[in-house]
């Protein structure tokens, strides 16, 4: 866009040079000014008719790979080694809505147990049946007992994260996921419970997986 509106922006700086160099009239810089004006607004209205699509393509954050920022490993080794081997995890809030989610549903889960939990999580989102982010599939019906979907977003306890190794660990797991680690441990599950509990749907739908603590479905 910036260079596509370039040439108009250089002439106009141009027509001003000019003008200003070779004027004489008492009334010169009036009129530098009334024509920067129409040249600036003509800018504009051309950089209003572009479609938001193509406004947010070129001014998208190009993907890591294209910022030689390493991705998710194409095998993800589900031990505690491993996982110490991964940087320190930073993110947006997508990031966070994730490692928050894994932190107070999973934190006591072993390294595969976090991976699975997420890939609930990360498949609702692939999921047309529930929201397009991570942060809205999280929060999907927050504040309304007996109707979230992840039972921490609604039991009423504060959401206090006092377990500084623990996020550490959860966050790790959470960048792995958003950065495209494989989803290989629940068979494409979007639902999942405890072993404590024994939910009406779980009845219903197709259980792909049995890790940890927990139990794992797929709708059908």
């Amino acid at each position: 866009m910036l260079t596509r509106f370039g040439r108009t922006v250089s002439k106009a700086i141009l027509f001003a040079v000019t003008l200003s160099a070779t004027a004489t009239a008492p009334h010169a810089d009036e009129l530098l000014a009334t024509r920067l004006g129409e040249l600036l607004g003509q800018e504009r209205v051309a950089i209003q008719q572009v479609p938001d699509a193509r406004v947010t393509a070129l001014t998208a954050v190009p993907p890591a790979a294209a910022r030689n920022i390493p991705t998710a490993p194409d095998v993800i080794t589900y031990d505690n080694a491993f996982l110490a081997a991964q940087p320190a995890p930073t993110g947006g809030a997508q990031w966070e809505c994730l490692a928050e989610a894994l932190y107070f549903e999973a934190r006591g889960e072993s390294v595969r147990g976090l991976f699975a939990v997420g890939e609930v999580i990360m498949n609702r989102v692939d999921s047309s049946r529930f929201p397009n982010t991570l942060c809205g599939v999280i929060n999907q019906g927050t504040g309304r007992k007996f109707a979230c979907q992840f039972t921490y977003t609604c039991d009423g306890a504060a959401e206090v994260i006092n377990e500084p190794a623990a996020w550490n660990r959860v966050g790790k797991v959470a960048r792995l996921l958003i950065d495209g680690a494989p989803r290989e441990l629940t068979s494409g599950a979007t639902y999942y419970h405890t072993r404590a509990v024994s939910p009406r749907w779980s009845r219903v739908f197709d259980r792909t997986a049995s890790i940890g603590a927990h139990y794992f479905y797929r709708q059908s």
